[in-house]
């Protein structure tokens, strides 16, 4: 199909083009060889007069008149997607589809058995890839693009549509048998001085429990630093460290691990996990569906009930006093 000359076609290759950044990648997406995407890349590149695509090291970024496309591009191949009819049905009962969410640990730890169960009831052959969200999410604004959905802290700046998904407190482990842990409890001096083994957010972001110890004045020693939050309770056991996470996490992982779970002399500071995705997916019916069974299976997590965290303390501190 051409308009003014201009084969509509190419519209395909120069979104892919936009959101992947890369010929190759690009080319997988829309079933097109490497060879033919080069060639529709030359095309698009007569045709507007610009690179669209230039090399910087071993990447490519898009120039800044490409930016300036992906917008319009996105709203215009949608209109004719849905001027012809293209756009596929989503029978969940039938369906072999592949979602890929990108998530934490900490929220695939949480929402992964419910939700891999729901899926199974609503859609036998659907398949769920779940990967980490990388540190430079954020810096990458084709980051909601290589993903389905993402599952996120709210305050992260993700681009892109969002929702809250559910609610969580912050707590702080300890072995039962730190000496500064004392009728169940510990201090904001007593975190000044025990050291701390912390999940690392990346240079550009802070933690609400983190920002809250800054807020206060109080200053830690990091002795440890990991990429997620799964293996703080396994660095704290038997040690005189101190870890700050999730309550719900803790609760699934830290106490089988034999830690003490303290109400932080902080007081209550939440963390809200999210759902995130690509404005460009919000109207597709697969899309749809995913965000619908996700925000189910989150409502149907228990409450947060902070009274438990003192009976979590309370039970360790009479095991070994």
């Amino acid at each position: 199909m051409a308009l003014g000359g201009t084969d509509l076609n190419l519209l395909v290759a120069l979104k892919a083009l936009l959101e992947e950044g890369n010929v190759t990648k690009a080319g997988a997406k829309i079933g097109k060889s490497q060879p033919a995407m080069s060639t529709a890349l030359a095309r698009l590149r007569r045709h507007y007069k610009d690179e669209l695509l230039v090399r910087v090291g071993r990447d490519y970024e898009l120039t800044p008149f490409a930016k300036t496309l992906v917008p319009s591009v996105r709203r215009t191949l949608s209109a004719v997607e849905a001027a012809l009819g293209t756009g596929r049905a989503f029978d969940p009962a039938h369906s072999d589809r592949v979602f890929r969410l990108t998530a934490t640990d900490y929220a695939i730890t949480v929402l992964g058995e419910a939700l891999l169960r729901r899926v199974s009831e609503l859609a036998p052959g659907v398949r769920l890839d779940l990967d980490a969200i990388p540190l430079d999410m954020h810096e990458s604004e084709r980051g909601l693009m290589h993903c389905d959905a993402l599952i996120g802290p709210l305050g992260f700046g993700f681009d892109g549509s969002h929702e809250p998904l559910f609610r969580d407190r912050f707590v702080c482990i300890v072995d039962p048998a730190n000496p500064r842990l004392r009728d169940g409890a510990l201090s904001l001096a007593d975190l000044e001085v025990l050291p701390h083994a912390v999940r690392s957010s990346g240079r550009t972001h802070v933690l609400p429990a983190d920002r809250v110890l800054d807020e206060l004045g109080v200053r830690r020693r990091v002795q440890v630093s990991t990429v997620g939050w799964l293996p703080l309770p396994f660095l704290v056991s038997g040690t005189d460290l101190v870890a700050i996470m999730p309550e719900r996490l803790a609760r699934r992982v830290a106490v089988p691990a034999g830690l003490a779970i303290v109400d932080p002399p902080f007081g209550r500071v939440d963390l809200v996990e999210t759902l995130w995705w690509h404005p460009d997916r919000a109207g597709a019916p697969d899309h749809a569906w995913l965000r619908r069974t996700l925000v189910e299976v989150a409502a149907s997590l228990p409450a947060d009930d902070g009274a438990q965290t003192a009976l979590f303390a309370d039970t360790y501190t009479h095991q070994i006093g």
